[in-house]
């Protein structure tokens, strides 16, 4: 197989591919090192991508959706509207006509490849045609900046819980730690709770990652956390010593159970674009934990948890926000010190500490 459409007196293709599995990215820099007129790069994720692009600008990128620290719809938007480059998406999410194409396609993409959830290095391989041909075409393709557009309206988290003005009851002495994390958190997250003592507060958290790596990502931070971490579940209690991860695609909430807490898993809407959202959470801590929660967020690209950080604060809660140079990206925790609603900016290396003396604090009130 040749290289038809591209002959020696053009410019090489330099194509950046974006995805997670290793396996694509070995099997896709194969096939393109047999075509003559390609250069490619691999990333595995777009906070790589972004540096790799800022360092060599690729003429076209293969672009995954299923990611960590950031999703490739995320990314494909933010590429638009800064810094258009063709781009084509190839996931086991878009199939033709899904809408996860439909958005991708809408948000900018070039064209859309569905690769199948197993079976892939066989699928790209006899499918190399295919690729190679939708590459060249978008390496061709003109594309425009775009605005940043919303796929849903913007909901606040009246969708998923209405605000009451009524404080919480207080009788309780549990504590709850509610922490709310976007680009960047995972590795944020696995830092934080690696230093947390067996006998913590139980935490909550959003971490915005798509349905089913949340599960993979709470397994592995309990294998190397001294607490246990899990994937949440409907119900699930919040204690001592338990770090709870809302699920992908599912809203997580804190409710009142007796004298202790525990946790709402619940479908919904998107809230401030996401689901899991962070606001939902914060909302709910607000309501059901007042001043016996404290609330963190951290690194992440957008304003989701700023407006529920600022009802915690409201509530009672004591709140910190990671501050800008440990974060990989300063979005969320810049709303949040913009709204009033972070009582104290801390860095990264000292976020742990910072959040055992407030849980000190609230026993002492």
């Amino acid at each position: 197989m040749s290289l038809h459409r591209n002959d020696a007196s053009r410019a090489p293709i330099r194509v950046l591919v974006v995805d997670d599995s290793a396996v694509v990215r070995q099997t896709v820099l194969a096939i393109l090192s047999k075509q003559p007129g390609f250069v490619a790069e691999i990333a595995s994720d777009p906070i790589i991508a972004m540096t790799k692009i800022a360092a060599r600008r690729p003429d076209v990128i293969l672009l995954d959706l299923e990611m960590p620290r950031m999703d490739g719809l995320t990314f494909l938007h933010k590429l638009m509207s800064e810094d258009p480059i063709p781009v084509v998406v190839c996931s086991g999410l878009a199939t033709r006509g899904s809408e996860a194409a439909i958005h991708a396609l809408e948000a900018g993409a070039v064209e859309v490849v569905a690769k199948p959830k197993i079976g892939v290095r066989d699928f790209l391989t006899d499918s190399a045609t295919i690729l190679i041909d939708a590459l060249i075409g978008a390496a061709r393709a003109r594309v425009r900046q775009r605005k940043p557009v919303a796929m849903e309206p913007k909901r606040s988290a009246d969708a998923m819980i209405k605000r009451i003005s009524r404080a919480p009851l207080s009788t309780t002495t549990d504590k709850v730690v509610a922490i709310g994390a976007s680009t960047g958190g995972t590795e944020a997250l696995r830092y934080l709770l690696e230093e947390m003592p067996v006998d913590v507060p139980g935490l909550v958290i959003v971490q915005h990652m798509p349905e089913h790596f949340t599960a993979a990502f709470a397994e592995r931070l309990n294998e190397i956390c001294r607490i246990e971490v899990k994937e949440a579940a409907d119900g699930d209690s919040v204690r001592p010593g338990r770090a709870l991860i809302a699920p992908g695609n599912r809203h997580t909430m804190l409710v009142r159970s007796g004298g202790h807490y525990a946790v709402q898993v619940k479908d919904g809407p998107l809230v401030s674009r996401h689901r899991p959202s962070v606001d939902v959470l914060f909302r709910s801590a607000a309501q059901a934990v007042g001043r016996n929660a404290v609330g963190v967020i951290m690194t992440g690209m957008g304003d989701d948890g700023a407006a529920g950080m600022l009802e915690m604060r409201q509530a009672g809660a004591m709140t910190l926000a990671q501050d800008e140079a440990s974060c990989i990206v300063f979005g969320m925790p810049k709303e949040a010190i913009e709204r009033g609603a972070a009582e104290e900016v801390v860095g990264l290396s000292a976020m742990t500490g910072a959040i055992l003396r407030r849980l000190r604090m609230v026993g002492a009130m």
